[in-house]
């Protein structure tokens, strides 16, 4: 299973977050396949952001919301931290956390966090059992 983690500024179009993502699923070498099994994932605090739902309707995937427990538990394994996101809203990594998340505990990045000036994505994958 992949996950998309997503974060936005407040405001940020549809747009330019399905953009993102289609470049994330383009640089991961996703085919389609695989890309209409990801799962889209955000931090409960952006559940109001029209951008978000109206970038999984357009792209035809299911959007979930984490609560703050489960992006803190994911900060551990997160690759990029920053300091501007962690004073905002105490996470140094959204999109990475919310990917990792809901990918499952022993998920790891695919892509790590990718962004424009208003959005980032990050992707994450469930290993397998062998």
């Amino acid at each position: 299973m992949i996950a998309a983690g997503l974060g936005c500024r407040r405001g940020c179009g549809w747009e330019e977050i399905a953009t993102l993502v289609a470049a994330a699923f383009d640089e991961a070498s996703l085919g389609a396949a695989a890309r209409r099994g990801v799962l889209l994932a955000a931090p409960a605090m952006k559940r109001e952001e029209a951008g978000m739902a109206e970038a999984a309707r357009a792209l035809g995937l299911t959007l979930t919301f984490l609560d703050e427990e489960a992006l803190v538990a994911a900060q551990g394994r997160v690759q990029t931290r920053s300091a501007t996101v962690l004073a905002a809203v105490g996470l140094a990594s959204v999109a990475e956390a919310a990917a990792l998340a809901a990918a499952g505990p022993g998920s790891r990045l695919l892509l790590p966090r990718r962004s424009t000036p208003r959005a980032t994505v990050a992707l994450a994958v469930s290993e397998t059992r062998s």
